[in-house]
């Protein structure tokens, strides 16, 4: 079996060449993603002309104004740029299927057994920088047996020409030194990043022979082994600046003074502790598209453009047991712009008749423009679905059947209203497991919970129709029905009354409302007609009193 072979790539400016992507020719001038701290904006992300004027990662925005008055801004999108990570994940699948991602600005390849495919390690490595170069982006890449290593060599290794460290060591390099950039020196030995030099195809990256793992790490800083910034600081204090003056350094001393973590990291790099490369599980997609020979803009052709599409994507999603729960319609323009509109459904289907009238109810949304060119049709949301099989005699399987058919209209009822006003807009009630009075019933969207099939549980003793919040009546605090009392600003006489029925509150929780102690509830008939739910509480945290709870039919 081959020697285990790990690439790790890094993309240093991936925040800010992903906008450069996005809007080409808009940023002719220093560019810089921030990310927003809670207390300031720091640069997360920048392009080279940023960097050639002097700024730095996690540099204050008001700095970097300062230094770089025609810096142009930008705030980060953390999801977009992971969204990203993603697309160059399914790209670096053409060296190997073993691809993983290691967030945010990075990926990691086992390699073992591919880079015969690409005329070995570094004809590989040259086809990374050239597929980069095309598209757009800042690449640094590292070689080695190990997963910890090559992520070292990829982001510290130094490489002529694509990263140079500024030792000091050099006279020829420091030779105008000045008390800034020591400063920004002593950065990058502590842990921070190194400064980069624009890298050509033939330097991207730094190859660690096999088993020669040891000596590739010696020199690169204790920040190669990824380990937290106190520990770093921490070593630096000591003078364990490099990998190599840990090598050397007793294991049961290191791990006394920092932690289990540094000699794991440390192993881990070194090959002593495993350190496996889990490939990203693949997502599956549903998506269909039809592009038209010409452009499209009357309501019509869309509809049966979109009665074309439905057909083979549910099928599709049958034959994985799958039912699309929300769906996307995407129409591109002729003038290179696109509208997307989406629908859910209160239950996941496979079927193409209850996602038509759905999309039906939205295409009033949609401005052709100029004329559509294309329309893709995909799943968001997706649900395993269930196959049911009825069993019995011919009753029980048409009972089952006229079952499963009223849950259909139901569900198409809840899609409907939902495509109108949202899905969340749409409840339910269940039956509660308590036997405090608002407790007894519970609020469920009905998109996501299953209606309630069997009967209502009855409470002992009936409960009013309508129900409030607790509001004081005017009456004498004795657990004695009163009766004249005063509510909402009326005198009430009560005409008759029944009760009472007491009720403790949940000792195990803590209910603000029930923190007067034990209730006893009447139903209190009022010479005005009303029909009222009246309790006493006898007092615990709170005092005692007089309340109306609700009001009977």
């Amino acid at each position: 079996m081959p020697n285990r072979r790990i690439l790790s790539l890094w993309f240093p400016r991936l925040g800010a060449e992903r906008l450069l992507r996005m809007e080409r020719g808009t940023f002719d001038a220093p560019l810089a993603v921030l990310r927003d701290t809670g207390q300031m904006q720091v640069i997360s992300s920048m392009n080279a002309q940023a960097e050639a004027e002097g700024l730095t990662l996690d540099q204050p925005l008001r700095d970097a104004q300062a230094v770089c008055p025609q810096l142009i801004a930008r705030l980060q999108n953390p999801q977009a740029e992971a969204a990203f990570l993603k697309v160059l994940r399914r790209w670096a699948g053409k060296f190997s299927p073993w691809v993983a991602e290691a967030p945010p600005d990075g990926l990691v390849i086992d390699l073992t057994g591919c880079t015969h495919l690409f005329g070995g390690e570094q004809g590989l490595l040259t086809q990374v920088a050239q597929d980069c170069g095309d598209l757009g982006l800042t690449v640094r890449a590292g070689v080695a047996d190990t997963l910890g290593a090559a992520w070292a060599l990829a982001r510290f290794a130094s490489q002529p020409g694509a990263m140079v460290h500024r030792s000091g060591d050099d006279i020829q390099q420091e030779a105008r030194a000045t008390r800034s950039r020591a400063v920004k020196r002593r950065h990058w030995t502590r842990g921070g990043t190194p400064p980069l030099v624009a890298a050509g195809i033939a330097d991207v990256g730094r190859i660690a022979p096999a088993g020669q793992t040891h000596s590739a790490l010696a020199d690169l800083p204790v920040a190669g082994l990824r380990l937290e910034g106190d520990t770093q600081a921490e070593l630096a204090r000591l003078g364990l600046r490099r990998i190599g003056d840990l090598t050397g350094q007793p294991r049961a001393a290191l791990a006394r003074r920092f932690g289990k973590g540094l000699v794991l990291r440390l192993d881990q790099a070194l090959g002593s502790a495993p350190e496996p490369v889990s490939p990203a599980a693949v997502e599956p997609t549903f998506a269909v598209r039809m592009t038209l020979p010409e452009p499209i803009g009357l309501e019509d052709d869309v509809w049966a453009a979109i009665d074309r599409l439905l057909p083979p994507l549910c099928e599709r999603l049958r034959k994985k047991g799958k039912g699309a729960r929300v769906v996307r319609l995407q129409v591109f323009r002729t003038d290179q712009t696109m509208q997307g509109i989406e629908v859910g459904l209160a239950r996941a289907s496979d079927d193409p008749d209850r996602l038509r009238p759905l999309l039906r109810m939205k295409l009033d949304d949609i401005d052709a423009g100029f004329g559509i060119d294309m329309l893709r049709l995909e799943v968001l949301r997706l649900e395993t679905l269930h196959a049911r099989h009825t069993a019995g005699h011919l009753e029980a399987r048409q009972a089952a059947a006229r079952r499963v058919s009223d849950a259909h209209v139901i569900d198409d009822l809840v899609g409907r209203i939902g495509a109108r006003i949202g899905l969340e807009q749409i409840t339910r009630r269940h039956p509660g497991a308590s036997h405090i009075p608002e407790k007894a019933a519970q609020t469920q969207h009905a998109a996501w919970s299953e209606p309630w099939r069997e009967d209502w549980p009855k409470p002992m003793v009936a409960r009013p129709l309508l129900m409030w919040r607790p509001e004081p009546v005017m009456a004498p605090d004795t657990p004695r029905l009163p009766e004249r009392f005063r509510w909402r600003g009326r005198d009430m006489v009560a005409t008759g009354a029944a009760g009472p029925e007491r009720i403790a509150p949940e000792w195990w929780l803590d209910e603000p409302d029930w923190r007067s102690g034990v209730r006893d509830y009447w139903r209190v008939s009022c010479a005005s007609g009303e029909k009222l739910w009246l309790y006493f509480a006898h007092g615990g945290t709170m005092s005692a009193g007089w309340f109306c709870q609700g009001s009977f039919a």
